[in-house]
């Protein structure tokens, strides 16, 4: 078999990967992406289900988020607006309380606001993380212990709890104080526009309609169904091999995976020891999202249980043929069975009592082997001991990702940003390459 030269491959079709092949095709580069999926997209699935198209994974973006915001205004794309709730249902620590949103977000202000406060003081310019002089001195702080110490009353303890493990989707163990304040740092510390952020604007056409604009931008060629196993450099080439025994060269390496995946490729020379301490590591995203049907059609709801419970958060999103489309977020993706309608009832008659689930669905992120994670939260230490090293080039192999974002982590901006800065740094790197050898 005839082994393919390229300038840079990229492993990956995520936002990233997507980004960063249209920039380095832009630039004259010949550019080859492999996707081990049969589709783009990575962690953004936009897929029919129940009769509806349903955004599988990431969903939502907003004007605070500046990469993906440009990538709209660059391809015409608008914004698809999730409903706004008029009711909502709480545990507070002993029962089961309906009452407003408003009633919600008030005994949230408060504890919110308390935790963050120190966000724009310790990010005061949240898209230059390591440049925090107090980074130090708070990076190994846990989420957790922070809520503990809050002086708030218990039941706004156990609602802030799991306000924070839906944005972790995952358990706070090991949370990073440090993340929360990132997040709420880049909506200029106001914890309700970024939450404004992460559950209310989704894209016109879904996540689909962007990643196919983003590809359609680019001249790179792109090898779907390509498992890649291993990515081994000698001299200034390097190799690239599929689990299919299909090789491919190039002069550089863009490895766009989840962190978490990023072992199941053998990487030669292997990266330094911070990698894959990192790699080893992990993220705190393992949870679930779990898309469900109840019968009848009913007005927009939020509701919020306990940190522990299966599904801790439910969101109805689209009322259709009788029915109504229901989102429910936990923090344990082994807890809760996407495809289990009776469970999907039993977490949903714990909140909201007398509602009958029709028919359930999702994706199990992290059984699958290619992501083995939902959205990018940090542990603690994760700043100072492991962000620089996985934004560095290790030679001609680089990482890229949302887990690697210097702005919005775990969020497509994130994805977007990390693209556009690994393909500048190859084209920086190359220019200077140039340059020596012209001289």
């Amino acid at each position: 078999m005839n082994t393919v030269h390229y300038d840079v491959i990229v492993i990956g079709a995520g936002f990233a990967g997507l980004t960063a092949a249209r920039e380095l095709s832009h630039a004259g580069r010949r550019v080859l992406v492999l996707e081990a999926r049969d589709r783009i997209g990575g962690r953004t699935w936009l897929d029919e289900r129940m009769g509806m198209d349903l955004e599988l994974g990431g969903t939502w973006v907003h004007w605070t988020q500046p990469h993906v915001w440009a990538e709209l205004a660059r391809y015409g794309i608008g914004l698809a607006p999730s409903p706004e709730p008029q009711n909502a249902s709480w545990w507070n620590g002993s029962e089961i309380v309906h009452g407003s949103p408003d009633e919600l977000f008030e005994l949230l202000d408060q504890p919110n606001e308390l935790l963050t406060a120190r966000a724009r003081e310790v990010f005061p310019r949240p898209f230059a993380p390591l440049e925090s002089p107090l980074l130090s001195a708070f990076d190994s702080v846990s989420l957790l212990d922070e809520i503990e110490m809050l002086p708030i009353r218990e039941d706004q303890r156990s609602l802030l709890e799991s306000f924070w493990t839906l944005n972790f989707n995952g358990r706070l163990d090991d949370a990073a104080f440090t993340q929360a304040l990132r997040w709420v740092a880049l909506t200029n510390g106001d914890w309700k526009i970024n939450f404004e952020a992460c559950a209310t604007y989704k894209i016109a056409g879904g996540t689909r309609a962007l990643a196919d604009a983003i590809w359609a931008d680019s001249v790179a060629d792109i090898v779907l169904g390509a498992d890649v196993r291993s990515v081994v450099t000698t001299d200034s080439n390097v190799t690239v091999r599929t689990s299919a025994g299909a090789s491919y060269d190039a002069a550089e390496v863009v490895l766009a995976v989840p962190l978490q995946t990023v072992d199941r490729v053998a990487v030669e020379p292997a990266f330094p020891p911070a990698v894959s301490d990192a790699v080893e590591r992990g993220q705190l995203g393992l949870g679930t999202k779990i898309w469900f049907t109840i019968d009848g059609e009913h007005p927009p709801f939020v509701a919020l249980g306990a940190a522990d419970w299966p599904l801790n958060f439910l969101q109805s999103e689209y009322v259709h043929g009788g029915k109504t489309f229901v989102i429910g977020f936990g923090r344990d993706a082994t807890a809760i069975d996407p495809a289990d309608t009776g469970a999907v009832q039993d977490a949903l008659t714990r909140l909201l009592p007398g509602l009958t689930v029709v028919e359930s669905n999702g994706h199990d992120w992290v059984a699958d082997v290619y992501a083995r994670e939902t959205w990018p939260m940090h542990r603690t230490g994760f700043l100072t001991s492991s962000l620089a090293e996985l934004q560095r080039p290790h030679g001609h192999v680089r990482l890229a990702g949302s887990d690697l974002a210097d702005g919005w982590g775990g969020f497509i901006d994130g994805a977007i940003e990390s693209g556009l800065k690994v393909a500048r740094s190859i084209l920086t790197t190359s220019h200077l390459a140039a340059a020596q050898t012209a001289h």
